[in-house]
């Protein structure tokens, strides 16, 4: 039962925590500031019916800061990839710790929730931030709240309300257009691509056309995954076996890692959703591997302008943008020298990813059946449909013979467009060589 004491004018409650100290005596919390021994009592009562039915949060435990609870503890026990990591300590940095860092875990409640959330959507309509950059803000708060309740035992309740059915009109959410890409733009981003990057910037916009690599698995493809050298190079024994009866007169790349940062150190990671594959290639970008990879010494099969991982270069500010946004011409230095470039007006604005959709558009527009699609891209399919479609050789054979015949169509129908060299080393000389695989 609880105990009370007057201490002045004020009353004092006094209950048992639930808990027991190192000496296993009991453990008592308290609470002053009482104007009556009743109210006192009664308070100290309702404690206590809380330590009996295990929803009783102890005074230390709810009176931990956020700050101290979203990066310190909540984050590291998190099961994330790198990417992932990076982007949630960034989101809690910027929005979380900023508006409740200095509240306790314990005290927030659905009305300032609320008011927040609010707030948030009034950021996305003035344009400040936009609806998929709220989503996972409010995403993640939802999971810190939610831990706090179920892992660490911080509060007793969620402050979050429970989603209602919905009410009034019917507002259709918006989503940026997007416009039909002709082979024609891809054409001129890859000749972009040649006078900025060499020969190695050529490939790689068509392989981003074609193959539909996510960036980070192309920063991290390596040559010993890619023909010439590859099913027979691949470190994997049952893999290497497997990949010589399937692919050995049917070219392909094999999608085993993404290249991110860790931590600060470059890191060899598993692709996004673990989506390990291999991507069959027509024999125009097959012959266009074949001759990169014999272009370089560098383990990476499309090396930096430096020779070195594409991860440490600035890809946006020194390749992607001058790519598809054109620059003038430059001189002084021989290796720093290139023509001037038009800018690719199609792809204003827009990011290196949409090659990746465009693949997609065009495997959709050709009648791939919806399994060879989603796994070339490096997605599931749920439900029925997942469990049992299969990828099979027949379907491989059929992408290939499509994107060929969409290559050599565009050619016929331009007739005479312009083809670098093969090869052509990268426009900045070389200084790295490195073993065969990279760790």
């Amino acid at each position: 039962m609880p105990y009370i004491e007057r201490r002045g004018n004020k009353v004092r409650v006094k209950w048992w925590a639930g808990e027991y100290l190192d000496n296993g005596k009991k453990k008592y919390e308290f609470q002053s500031g009482f104007d009556d021994d009743d109210e006192a009592y009664n308070f100290g009562l309702d404690r206590e019916y809380e330590v009996r039915h295990g929803t009783h949060i102890g005074r230390k435990r709810g009176d931990i800061l956020m700050k101290d609870y979203t990066l310190p503890i909540w984050l590291p026990d998190q099961d994330l990839r790198p990417e992932s990591v990076r982007g949630y300590r960034s989101t809690i940095r910027a929005q979380i710790d900023k508006q409740w860092g200095y509240r306790r875990v314990g005290e927030i409640d659905t009305p300032e929730y609320i008011a927040w959330k609010n707030q948030l959507n009034q950021k996305v309509e003035k344009g400040e931030l936009s609806r998929t950059y709220v989503e996972t803000i409010l995403m993640i708060f939802g999971m810190l709240m939610a831990d706090a309740v179920n892992r660490y035992k911080y509060r007793t309740d969620v402050p979050i309300p429970v989603a209602e059915p919905r009410r009034g009109k019917y507002v259709k959410k918006t989503r940026k257009k997007k416009r039909p890409i002709r082979t024609g733009v891809v054409y001129q981003l890859a000749v972009n691509a040649y006078m900025v990057w060499g020969f190695t910037g050529w490939v790689y916009i068509w392989h981003a056309a074609f193959a539909g690599n996510r960036p980070g698995e192309m920063y991290g493809l390596q040559k010993m995954y890619c023909p010439p050298a590859w099913p027979a190079a691949d470190p994997d024994r049952d893999q290497r076996k497997e990949s010589q009866e399937r692919y050995g007169k049917m070219p392909a790349v094999r999608t085993e890692f993404q290249h991110q940062w860790l931590n600060g150190k470059p890191v060899l990671t598993a692709p996004k959703y673990d989506s390990h594959r291999s991507l069959v290639l027509p024999p125009f970008l097959h012959e266009m591997h074949c001759a990169l990879a014999a272009s370089h010494d560098s383990p990476w099969m499309f090396p930096a302008m430096n020779g070195g991982p594409l991860l440490k270069a600035a890809f946006e500010r020194d390749y992607w943008h001058p790519i598809r946004d054109g620059g003038p011409e430059r001189g002084s230095r021989k290796d720093f020298a290139r023509p001037p470039i038009p800018a690719v007006e199609e792809f204003d604005g827009l990011a290196i990813y949409r090659l990746r959709h465009w693949m997609k558009e065009c495997l959709d527009e050709d009648g791939h059946s919806e399994v060879a699609v989603e796994t070339r891209m490096g997605h599931e399919i749920a439900g029925v449909k997942g469990l049992y479609g299969n990828l099979t050789p027949k379907m491989e054979a059929d992408i290939v013979e499509a994107q060929q015949e969409r290559w050599e169509r565009f050619h016929q129908a331009a007739g005479g467009l312009w083809v670098p060299p093969f090869p052509t080393p990268l426009p900045v000389d070389q200084d790295v060589s490195g073993s065969t695989q990279v760790k």
